[in-house]
């Protein structure tokens, strides 16, 4: 089993060497060479077609009564690091600014754990691409990478978070994160010379009416005790100052609690852009992008045997924890298959995604004792149709 140093060692030098989603080469074969020197009796290997920095190991049970999935993400972000640290990012511009250097080692540890001590049902650990973007968790489910013997009866994963002391494991019924949708309004009218208005269809106008009344769908269609976010970050509408804009594009993100309501948000903006068309005698199309990144609804009666389990054992601080208005491709993949996401604390730090995000690395191994501690409780108890 690895030791707290070789841990130590094999964050730093996944640090080093980010990569972005679907680029993770060499991300890829230091975690095929770390794993391949932890004992092999009980592994087995699965490569995904068309997916190739993706890595799945199977752990075989002494006595399987189900499958348990355990999922690691290893993208990193575009962002120039800004940490000061020995051993940072080499990779000009990218970084693991959003912890996955950690994610992988706690799976290691978990993993090596099993190498040594071989669990009572069947594992599957996932290395996955392109969480960040591209949705590699999608990717790989509709390649059938989760078939025949290498499907979980039950996944879960984990998400580091700097509002949690380092080691402090937090989790929640429901919904962990939002899902996210990506929305793109294009409003085609007619440009023309600003001293004539009369004879053009000036977008600027329907386009400022559009986000007016698309900000009124959080408050006034939604569940007042529950939670949504529509944000607009790019518009690009006109060449110059004296001439009337026959076009707007407009761009943003649309998060929600539950798919039900991420479908609810997207109609009224649908409908919305019909009624801007009617108004102002333009086009409106708008074009939604989901993919994979629907919300992380946690399967109430595992998570609710994974938060019993965190409050009652000793050894481990656990907290309960709100929904976040992030997003995490982990959502679709316990759409298709029950699972559970939680938090790992790593102490008080910048936030993820900025470029002096620096975790704490206390965390990691006390990561993987709550992980193996309720892995192994797991399985001895209940049955995979418990869930």
């Amino acid at each position: 089993m690895l030791s707290n140093d070789d841990l130590i060692h094999i964050r730093r030098r996944l640090h080093q060497i980010p990569e972005l989603a679907l680029k993770e080469e060499e991300t890829h074969d230091f975690l095929l060479e770390t794993i391949q020197t932890f004992p092999q009796t009980n592994l087995s290997y699965r490569e995904i077609e068309g997916l190739p920095t993706a890595i799945l190991v199977r752990v075989a049970g002494s006595n399987p009564e189900r499958t348990i999935g355990y999922r690691a993400d290893i993208d990193a972000l575009p962002v120039e690091e800004d940490t000061g640290l020995d051993f940072a990012s080499e990779n000009e511009g990218q970084m693991h600014a959003c912890g996955h250097d950690i994610h992988m080692t706690v799976a290691l540890g978990t993993l090596s754990y099993y190498a040594d001590n071989q669990p009572k049902d069947n594992l599957i650990f996932f290395f996955q691409p392109a969480e960040e973007s591209e949705g590699g968790g999608k990717i790989a489910y509709e390649k059938n990478a989760f078939s025949g013997e290498w499907r979980p009866d039950e996944f879960y994963a984990l998400h580091d978070t700097p509002t949690l002391p380092a080691g402090t494991i937090g989790c929640r019924m429901g919904t962990l994160f939002a899902g996210t949708s990506e929305v793109v309004a294009t409003l085609t009218g007619k440009g023309g010379h600003a001293a004539y208005p009369h004879q053009a269809n000036d977008m600027v106008v329907a386009v400022a009416q559009f986000i007016n009344q698309v900000q009124t769908i959080i408050s006034r269609s939604i569940d007042p005790i529950e939670s949504g976010v529509i944000t607009f970050g790019k518009l690009r509408a006109g060449e110059i100052n004296n001439v009337i804009a026959g076009k707007a594009v407009l761009e943003g993100t649309m998060r929600g609690l539950t798919q039900t309501m991420l479908e609810d948000l997207t109609q009224r903006v649908r409908d919305i852009g019909e009624g801007i068309a009617r108004s102002y005698n333009c086009q409106v199309d708008v074009d939604f992008k989901q993919d994979a990144y629907y919300p992380v609804e946690n399967t109430p009666a595992l998570t609710a045997k994974f938060i019993d389990f965190m409050e009652n054992d000793a050894s481990i601080d656990f907290e309960t924890t709100p929904p976040a208005m992030t997003g995490e491709d982990f959502g679709y993949l316990i759409h298709q298959i029950p699972g559970t996401m939680f938090w790992l604390g790593v102490g008080e730090t910048s936030s993820l995604h900025s470029a002096t995000f620096k975790p704490d690395e206390a965390a990691i191994e006390k990561g993987i004792h709550a992980i193996t501690s309720y892995l192994n409780w797991r399985m001895t108890t209940g049955e995979a149709q418990d869930v």
